[in-house]
């Protein structure tokens, strides 16, 4: 599959399209009015900080206990359960004189619950799209949940100024309502995709198996460690040139989209498995030059080609799919997703240590130079050509209905 045309055509990835999208807004308009309610009310940049951002930690927490429920529930149930809960999460938080501890109890809730959604969206989108239309898919929802987030967080500071910031979260509220009904009547009511109940039992049992195959570790780790460092870099950009932090993080987005378009729809098969270590290697290497501390004119261009290379994110989740049964394909995206908010976090955390130290110039390159010896570390094991076990070759087959689904009415 090699056209949006093509696409557009397949059945119900329009209705997942657009369920994601619309709940992608309604977390943007979410995060930001909950942010600066609790600024407001608090005064605290660590609270304000924790409001917006703090329900990626919960991640890993559910990475460890609920991933099993990706591949164990009903898509269509999970996905509408979800965004319900996100309502009821967003109208908690519209409450006058709730407590900020209580608010953030819930954040950390939803994020809980987000580390499912991802999972089972993800592995939903393998059983709707062919085999060959993964790629072009998900970097069509990349593209298209960056423009959502842009513009979620415009809506959202117009709300915030027109009708509050309570008001705001009512229409977050109203936004995942609106993404419940698209999924509920718009995608087809399949039966799970592995036998069993959810359970923690069976989340460590997944992740046992994930993680016994090398070729499978490999791939976790290239989609992890170097991403997550050159993410420390971009954690830089505030102290590194404050006046012209907007412009670096919009060079930012290009280039990520570029690389999303550029891999998803414009890259001939037979490259894909050749441009693994290139991309992410110039995902690294022209931030090695800020440790030079080189001018703004200099340093748009050089965020924005790198961050084309983050497009071999998608290169490494389709040889992940490849290795992984089609029983844990669900989980084993749901990891990936996981893993890769944590180790981010991790960059960050470790990019404004280091600056500490040796400054923040030094601290750019020395990160960069880290994914890049990374990335060369890895290379011979992501040179193997991808051999599918019996298992994930027979989960080929259910990435369609199969019997027993049903259309929604």
């Amino acid at each position: 599959m090699r056209s949006y045309r093509q696409l557009l055509r397949v059945p119900e990835f329009t209705p997942l399209f657009l369920t994601t999208t619309a709940g992608g807004a309604g977390l943007t308009v979410q995060g930001l009015a909950l942010a600066v309610l609790v600024h407001d009310t608090t005064g605290s940049p660590l609270l304000t900080a924790v409001s917006m951002f703090g329900s990626s930690f919960a991640q890993v927490l559910g990475a460890t206990t609920l991933l099993s429920a990706a591949d164990r529930l009903r898509p269509r149930a999970a996905t509408v359960g979800v965004l319900l809960l996100f309502a009821l999460g967003a109208a908690t938080l519209a409450a006058p004189g709730l407590p900020i501890p209580l608010a953030l109890a819930v954040v950390l809730t939803l994020g809980l619950v987000n580390s499912v959604a991802g999972a089972v969206r993800w592995g939903l989108l393998l059983r709707i799209v062919p085999d060959d239309g993964y790629l072009l898919a998900r970097s069509t929802i990349n593209v298209a949940m960056g423009a959502t987030q842009i513009a979620g967080f415009a809506l959202g500071g117009v709300l915030v100024v027109l009708v509050s910031p309570r008001g705001a979260l009512l229409v977050a509220c109203a936004l995942f309502l609106g993404a419940a009904l698209l999924a509920r009547l718009g995608l087809t009511d399949r039966p799970p995709n592995a036998p069993g109940r959810p359970s923690v039992a069976e989340t460590w049992r997944g992740n046992r198996r994930l993680w016994s195959s090398r070729d499978r570790r490999v791939c976790y780790a290239a989609l992890w460690v170097p991403n997550g460092l050159v993410v420390g870099c971009e954690a830089l950009i505030v102290p590194f040139a404050p006046e012209a932090a907007a412009l670096l993080f919009v060079a930012s987005a290009l280039g990520m989209v570029l690389g999303d378009v550029l891999v998803g729809r414009l890259l001939p098969a037979r490259l894909r498995g050749r441009l693994i270590t290139p991309l992410r290697l110039l995902l690294a290497a022209p931030f090695t030059l800020f440790a030079l501390g080189p001018p703004i004119p200099l340093a748009v261009p050089l965020v924005g080609v790198a961050c084309v290379g983050f497009g071999a994110g998608l290169l490494l989740q389709e040889r992940l799919i490849a290795l992984t049964p089609g029983e844990l394909r669900g989980q084993a995206l749901g990891l990936h997703s996981s893993g890769m908010l944590t180790m981010q976090a991790v960059g960050a955390t470790l990019g404004g240590a280091v600056a500490q130290l040796v400054g923040v110039e030094a601290a750019m390159g020395l990160l960069a130079a880290l994914s890049l010896a990374v990335t060369l570390a890895l290379t011979p094991a992501l040179l193997r050509p991808v051999v599918a076990t019996p298992a994930a070759q027979a989960g080929r087959n259910t990435t369609h209905t199969g019997p027993g689904a049903k259309r929604s009415g």
